[in-house]
């Protein structure tokens, strides 16, 4: 009886086939993914040192730097008082109660919002804020 030892095999694990997998699942979720797209307008807002959150349904006027209008995140035709009205009236529905949140700017001409204020007044809107960010300490 011959007892040799037999030469092993050596075992090789081939992670190739793993690897473009990965890579493959990679590729998959970067595609499919939605980021989470923020308002397209980039405004700046001025600072404060208190910060209120809303969380009921609010009809929000949001003006940037160089004047220019949306109502809820849409812009309007042209900055006209007359359109701005008209959309405030479409947007509420005729509901004055609704709180108006105006997010202006930080360089935005007094002018713009001084007059989408007082078209809110004009409409009969009494809950009128402004929209603000907290002060980084």
């Amino acid at each position: 009886m011959n007892f040799r030892p037999r030469p092993q095999e050596e075992l090789d694990v081939n992670i190739t086939p793993l690897i473009d997998i990965v890579f493959l699942l990679l590729i998959f979720f970067m595609i499919s993914t939605t980021f989470k797209q923020e308002f397209e307008v980039g405004i700046e807002l001025p600072q404060a040192s208190s910060e209120k959150r809303m969380t009921e349904k609010v009809l929000e006027i949001t003006i940037d730097s160089s004047g220019v209008y949306y109502l809820n995140r849409k812009k309007l035709v042209n900055n006209k008082v007359a359109s701005l009205k008209r959309g405030m009236q479409k947007l509420s529905a005729g509901d004055i109660k609704l709180p108006v949140v105006i997010s202006a700017d930080a360089k935005t001409p007094h002018e713009a919002v001084i007059r989408a204020m007082d078209t809110a007044r004009q409409l009969g809107f009494t809950r009128l804020t402004f929209a603000t960010q907290q002060i980084a300490e």
